[in-house]
């Protein structure tokens, strides 16, 4: 605790105020967070620390190995969190962000060390799934390398989950909400991104040059957009 209060000082002393206007900001005008961030709730993984991203940025949900139920199979905050997020909030983007050395995807594959921890065991049936899958396509993998194909597997199993909530279904329909799958190599600092075309998780680094010429030829179409509005 002594270590909380020392940062909780530090930031009402330093932090606080050279952002001040930040959160007077968020305070006036509210949230309007453009991304669901949807990871595991794993120490050692700080969403707005890896994307760089301030206060206001990200919306996120975590929880034990970043798993979201089917719509309607469970009780928890996960459904409430994503209907807000799309419906209230008009997210654009949804991650859902696995990551190396999953304490929840290592229990995922040995089932026999959580007889002591009931409620965790009960939690995982949600990723029964992406169990099932490494079991019957994955034996010729062991250890670390099987663990690393779950955590892949898991993510894109989670991305079919998130399809059955209506919000999020209506959203890819309608062209407003967009799915990614992302996985986080804690020792490296590296990022990976599934791509649907070549079905692997690639570096998302290498996808940046990309990523910023499409955003830039998506604003140069709605700048050219705009001045044909206005000569009408």
């Amino acid at each position: 605790m002594q270590k909380l209060i020392q940062g909780l000082h530090e930031f009402q002393a330093n932090i606080f105020s050279s952002q001040r206007e930040l959160f007077e900001r968020l305070t006036q005008h509210g949230q309007s967070p453009e991304t669901l961030f949807i990871t595991c709730s794993d120490s050692r993984i700080n969403p707005n620390l890896i994307t760089q991203t301030q206060p206001g940025d990200l919306f996120i949900l975590r929880n034990a190995g970043n798993i979201i139920p089917p719509y309607g199979a469970a009780n928890g905050g996960e459904g409430a969190t994503i209907e807000y997020a799309v419906a209230a909030l008009g997210v654009k983007d949804i991650i859902v962000c696995g990551h190396s050395h999953c304490g929840a995807m290592a229990g995922l594959l040995e089932p026999d060390g959580l007889t002591e921890l009931p409620q965790v065991r009960s939690w995982l049936s949600h990723a029964e799934a992406t169990r099932r899958i490494v079991k019957e396509n994955y034996t010729h993998l062991a250890n670390g390398a099987l663990l690393t194909a779950t955590v892949e597997e898991n993510v894109l199993v989670q991305l079919e989950n998130l399809r059955t909530h209506p919000v999020v279904a209506a959203g890819i329909s309608g062209g407003r909400v967009s799915l990614h799958g992302w996985v986080y190599k804690i020792e490296t600092g590296e990022v990976f991104s599934y791509d649907p075309q070549d079905g692997q998780f690639e570096p998302l680094a290498a996808k940046v040059p990309e990523i910023v010429a499409a955003q830039a030829k998506a604003v140069a179409s709605s700048r050219e957009l705009t001045g044909a509005r206005r000569t009408i």
